[in-house]
């Protein structure tokens, strides 16, 4: 499983799973979360902007990406 640290606060989840290398690009990024692919504590989460503050777990083609302060 990857960590992801936040520097600013929270992440966007679009950018955290940019971030972890699970996708190419931020389009790629919005494609994959409003297909419904993309799980934020086991629930599918269809914002890309959905903002993250630590403690998450992402979930996104059978990785995963822990998201900590």
């Amino acid at each position: 499983m990857q960590v992801i640290n936040i520097r600013d606060g929270y992440i966007k989840l679009g950018q955290a799973i940019k971030a972890a290398g699970l996708v190419e690009s931020g389009v790629e990024a919005k494609l994959v979360i409003l297909d419904g692919k993309v799980q934020v504590d086991g629930k599918v989460e269809l914002q890309r902007g959905k903002k993250l503050f630590g403690g998450e777990i992402v979930t996104y083609n059978g990785e995963k990406i822990k998201i900590e302060k």
